[in-house]
């Protein structure tokens, strides 16, 4: 049996440890239970959780010692420090062949050890500039649901840790029993890493005297950059200068931006074919909306539109 033991602390997220409980440690009739499922806490005893309950945990750091995996769920408040004996703990499990796996926030504790210098990681993205800031010799991907190194993975916002565990069944025990799995928590079998996070686009904004708002409201018209340079009455390049200084991109790439962000709306909310969201949101044809919307999304307006109505099942 593969031991995966969670590492818990107060005040310990529930959601994503049942991430992983429901993945590793849940027995289910007619599926072949390969893991072994046990949390420890650097304090036996009681630990408070964010639902207002409390664990009782009876394992300490010692149970570490024989994990196969180590899983941090969530890591709170994420400016908490290691301490040197978890510190210790986890780069002795890990040094000893054990891998180790976050959960969101967890990934704030692994970056304490070391681990992820000079490598890729990701976390929820309203915590990626964060990690970024505190960390910069982690390469932080903002825009995926995991990563995976072998010896270290690491994931998004909590719903992404179900991917992630999904993504360690498969590799553990093939893509038949991690469907099996998948299959009774009713959950999509197969979300790739590289997908991005489904964060809410950012609203147009006035940043650049209402113009978008106005190009926000023409995404169906053959809007150029030179178009949104005339509306502010000034050339194109004195447009680009504006729009690096105010919001860190260029024209061009804003507006592709806010085409497939209203792309990724019309199918979430609507039935329409892609060929008809293509020609509401000024991409001309289902095939450059796709190649588009793959290119920024990671995926596929079909897989995406599946991923958020497919079964009755909102990810």
């Amino acid at each position: 049996m593969h031991r995966v033991v969670a590492l818990v602390r107060p005040v310990q997220s529930t959601f994503e440890l049942g991430c992983a409980a429901e993945v590793f440690g849940t027995q289910r009739a007619g599926v072949p239970h390969y893991y072994e499922f046990e949390v420890c806490a650097e304090t036996p005893g009681p630990v408070p959780t964010s639902a207002g309950y409390t664990l009782e945990v009876s394992q300490g750091l010692s149970a570490l010692a024989s994990a196969d995996t180590v899983l941090i769920p969530g890591w709170a408040p994420v400016e908490a420090p290691l301490s040197a004996p978890v510190r210790h703990a986890l780069l002795r499990a890990h040094a000893r062949g054990a891998r180790l796996v976050t959960i969101c926030s967890g990934v704030f504790a692994l970056a304490r050890t070391g681990l992820l210098n000079g490598r890729s990681a990701t976390t929820h993205w309203a915590r990626a500039a964060q990690l970024a800031r505190e960390f910069p010799e982690v390469r932080v991907e903002p825009d995926v649901l995991y990563v995976d190194h072998g010896d270290v993975a690491t994931s998004a916002g909590a719903g992404a840790g179900i991917d992630l565990c999904l993504h360690l069944v498969r590799k553990d025990h093939g893509a038949a029993h991690a469907t099996l799995v998948s299959r009774h928590m009713v959950m999509s079998p197969h979300r790739e890493g590289g997908q991005a996070q489904y964060a809410p686009p950012a609203p147009p904004t006035d940043a650049l005297d209402g113009l978008l708002e106005w190009a926000g409201a023409r995404l169906g018209t053959a809007l150029s950059v030179g178009d949104l340079a005339a509306y502010l009455s000034v050339s194109p390049r004195t447009l680009a200068r504006r729009f690096a200084d105010q919001l860190g991109t260029s024209p061009g790439a804003w507006l592709l931006s806010r085409r497939v962000a209203e792309a990724r709306t019309l199918l979430e909310e609507t039935n329409l074919p892609v060929e008809a969201i293509a020609a509401r949101v000024g991409l001309t044809s289902a095939v450059n909306l796709r190649r588009r919307f793959r290119a920024q999304v990671g995926t596929t307006p079909g897989a995406y539109r599946r991923a958020f109505r497919g079964s009755g099942i909102r990810m």
